[in-house]
């Protein structure tokens, strides 16, 4: 038994096929079809169910062989994949009349693709690209399962489609509506999200070096940033939206509230990061305040400084999209949100959702890969 290395995500896979094959029908028609073979039913999987059966079982007989890294993960991937396929375009036509061994056999692909992460993530790979392919893999098929499950489960338990409609209904919504999705992104995104953020973010930046400098302000500005940071969003914006209208500009006055006072508090942390040696060794050689703050405390403040981008890049988008709650142009990802609710258009809200989840998601990864470039010297970038 020595070409065997059996894991625990198979051993249970096979075990919930054997359940399901022997529990027997999969939807309610193959149901009422075995109960009357006399009678003619159309049901789903007429012509697939032994194949789903098939590729599981041997996709999990071939990974517990004693197979190359490499080769194993291959297996699983099509094993896995390509049984839920099978299950989710068979179920079309037939939502809602899953039974237990649909759900079985969804279970058992999804531990296939459990284990084909956790082989990936075991590997060591010499080559920079190997590992740049590995950190882009290994979340793209965690994220996949994800919308997997999503499909499989509203299409076979037949969710009810305002309640939660499955990501393909949401991928047509998205397809078809692109020019309305692009002038919402234009409005919250490219005018009061960047603008908000900039200036937010750079008069936090500002007023702690000012702070820093004069320690008035230090001892007045960081109590006066943890109130403020605490004051709910849904009581600021429609203070700002009558201060500076419905457009663009009152929903960047929200964003720049949101995203000073994290950067202030950030970077006054970041400040005092230098340590009393290095502070020391910088006097010895007559260096000022300035030069001193340029040359080290700055460099030494710089993983606080972007920790605060990273958050507000969240922030940004979240405040923006919630002012524009209260008050906007009959454009924007808020305003949009808000109509379609009212409209029943459900699709319409979640087409929405996924477009600024993605927005952020680029937003924070630009932001963290200009932090891996600057601060290629501190242990956090060089241990990752």
């Amino acid at each position: 038994m020595s070409w065997l290395k059996p894991s625990w995500q198979g051993l249970l896979a096979i075990l919930l096929c054997l359940i399901a094959l022997a529990l027997g029908a999969m939807s309610k028609p193959e149901a009422a079809a075995l109960a009357q073979p006399e009678a003619s039913f159309d049901y789903p999987y007429l012509a697939t169910k032994g194949l789903m059966f098939g590729l599981l079982l041997l996709a999990t007989l071939a990974s517990m062989a004693r197979l190359s890294t490499i080769v194993e993960a291959l297996v699983l991937f099509i094993g896995a994949h390509l049984a839920a396929w099978l299950l989710i375009t068979g179920i079309n036509g037939y939502e809602g009349t899953a039974l237990a061994p649909f759900f079985l056999l969804l279970a058992a692909a999804w531990l296939l693709g459990w284990r084909c992460v956790a082989v990936l993530s075991s590997l060591r790979p010499v080559a920079n690209w190997v590992r740049t392919a590995l950190r882009l893999i290994i979340p793209a098929i965690f994220g996949a399962w994800i919308l997997i499950i999503w499909e499989a489960v509203t299409r076979g338990a037949g969710i009810p489609f305002i309640l939660l409609p499955p990501p393909s209904a949401i991928g047509a919504r998205i397809a078809g509506s692109l020019p309305v999705l692009g002038a919402d992104v234009r409005q919250t995104i490219f005018k009061a999200v960047i603008f908000g953020y900039v200036v937010g973010s750079g008069a936090g930046f500002l007023a702690a070096i000012a702070a820093d400098r004069v320690p008035f302000l230090r001892r007045g500005l960081l109590p006066i940033g943890n109130m403020v940071s605490a004051l709910p969003i849904i009581g600021v914006a429609p203070i700002m939206v009558m201060w500076f209208g419905f457009d663009w500009q009152s929903k960047a006055a929200v964003v720049i509230i949101m995203t000073f006072f994290p950067m202030l508090v950030n970077t006054v942390a970041g400040l005092a990061a230098s340590g009393h040696m290095e502070r020391d060794l910088m006097r010895t050689y007559a260096s000022g305040y300035w030069p001193t703050l340029i040359k080290l405390r700055l460099p030494a403040a710089a993983p606080f400084i972007f920790n605060a981008l990273k958050i507000n890049s969240t922030l940004a988008l979240i405040g923006a999209i919630v002012a524009e709650f209260f008050g906007t142009p009959v454009v924007g990802m808020g305003f949009r949100i808000s109509t379609e609710v009212g409209r029943m258009n459900i699709d319409m809200v979640w087409a929405e959702i996924a477009v600024a989840a993605l927005a952020g998601s680029v937003f924070y990864g630009v932001v963290a890969l200009v932090e891996r470039a600057v601060t290629f010297w501190h242990p956090s970038v060089r241990g990752g």
